[in-house]
């Protein structure tokens, strides 16, 4: 039997009713600016909550303009570890004292990378693949450059992701630290962590995994994974606006003898000691460098309210069914008009976005965002569907890939 966009229409609008997190999205700005018709980029940058906007406002006057640097005797000094710990309990599965907020993503991921390569002196090979964000690569040639350390590809398949086969396949004596995405940016795959980090530990290397793509869209459990170091962004899922400050995990078997590279005041034992010579601070807080970006945190809090208010399980069940939905549509739809669906069918080896190919698909994004629908486009010809269970409807999915299917035939 046909299905039509009447049937679809009703599906969506039942799919929407029947929410458990119906209420949410009407929790983030923009959820009832007429101009969007459909926001399919929370996987790049995800929308403001309401709360944050508020939050933002009286930390000027108040926190900021009222309290002066008192703020900083009054939680701010603390706070890139306070944030830690809450997005490791709510979202990465990782008990207290090992997980901190601050810098970029890139930034921590020198840090850990050169920290963990420490830790295996005697080893002279990193594991990466060749899908991995680009930063992620082109950090790791950068230090392998550095330290005269060879690089092991793994190439996985275009529309898949790293298998832990792969990753066992290219281990050796000489592997040090194995750096791989636990959602792949552009297919969506989602790694066997588990698998992966035990074969890693086999060969008796270190595991580096970005979350960038996973933390706030997946079920993480890094303590129980046994992770070694874990790094993510907090402006995609997590909300915390542009350039907010990323997260970096250490578990606590390697705190004592962890030391990453840039050393500055606040990562230092009695930091206001303001004393000669580096000593780190014990714990997490050897990671941070410098003065964290306070402002940059706020917005966070409010992504983790509304996570710890729900869970992570119903944030996936949702994130689940919404990337379902759009699989559903696109076969409908998409596939014969030659679209591609470059993700992972089985929901239990896929992300919270779905890729889509079409060779027109670069001019057709450009289309599709000046009639309100926002999704991204990703070389060499796909579109990311990006699908953030707390603030996106069935609606929204219905809408952007109706508008998709619309360029394709009528351009």
């Amino acid at each position: 039997m046909t299905t039509t966009p009447t049937d679809f229409a009703m599906r969506a609008s039942e799919l929407d009713e029947t929410d458990p997190l119906r209420e949410y999205p009407t929790r983030f700005l923009g959820s009832d600016d007429p101009e969007i018709v459909a926001y399919l980029d929370g996987n790049s940058l995800g929308r403001p909550t309401r709360a944050t906007a508020e939050r933002l406002a009286a930390f000027v006057t108040g926190g900021w303009g009222g309290r002066l640097i008192r703020g900083w005797d009054e939680g701010w000094f603390d706070l890139p570890l306070t944030i830690g710990d809450r997005i490791g309990a709510a979202v990465l599965g990782a008990a207290a004292g090992q997980t901190t907020v601050g810098d970029s993503t890139t930034v921590l991921l020198y840090k850990l990378a050169r920290g963990a390569i420490t830790l295996r002196p005697d080893r002279t090979e990193i594991v990466l693949d060749r899908d991995n964000f680009p930063t992620d690569r082109y950090l790791l040639e950068s230090i392998a450059s550095e330290l005269g350390l060879t690089l092991r590809w793994i190439e996985p398949d275009f529309d898949g992701g790293v298998t832990a086969r792969e990753v066992t396949d290219v281990l050796s004596e000489r592997t040090a630290l194995v750096v791989l995405s636990h959602v792949a940016y552009r297919s969506g795959y989602l790694l066997d962590a588990p698998a992966v980090c035990a074969a890693v530990h086999d060969a008796g290397a270190l595991l580096l995994l970005d979350l960038c793509h996973s933390a706030g869209s997946v079920e993480i459990e890094l303590d129980r994974w046994t992770v070694d170091f874990a790094v993510g962004c907090t402006y995609k899922y997590l909300n915390g606006g542009p350039g907010a400050p990323a997260f970096a995990y250490v578990g606590a078997a390697h705190q004592a003898d962890f030391t990453q590279p840039i050393w500055g005041w606040m990562g230092r034992e009695d930091p206001f000691d303001m004393a000669q010579g580096y000593v780190p601070a014990p714990g997490i807080r050897r990671v941070i460098s410098g003065t964290p970006a306070i402002v940059g945190m706020i917005p966070i809090q409010d992504t983790l309210d509304l996570i710890e208010e729900v869970g992570m399980a119903a944030v996936r069940a949702k994130s689940v069914a919404l990337t379902e939905f759009a699989l559903e549509l696109a076969r409908t739809w998409l596939l014969p008009l030659g679209v591609r669906v470059s993700s992972p069918l089985d929901s239990t080896r896929r992300g919270g976005h779905v890729t889509i190919d079409h060779p027109r698909f670069q001019e057709i994004t450009a289309q599709l965002w000046r009639r309100g629908v926002i999704p991204d486009f990703r070389p060499p010809h796909g579109i990311r569907l990006g699908l953030s269970p707390l603030s996106t409807t069935f609606g929204e999915v219905l809408a952007g890939v109706k508008a998709i299917r619309d360029e394709l035939i009528t351009h």
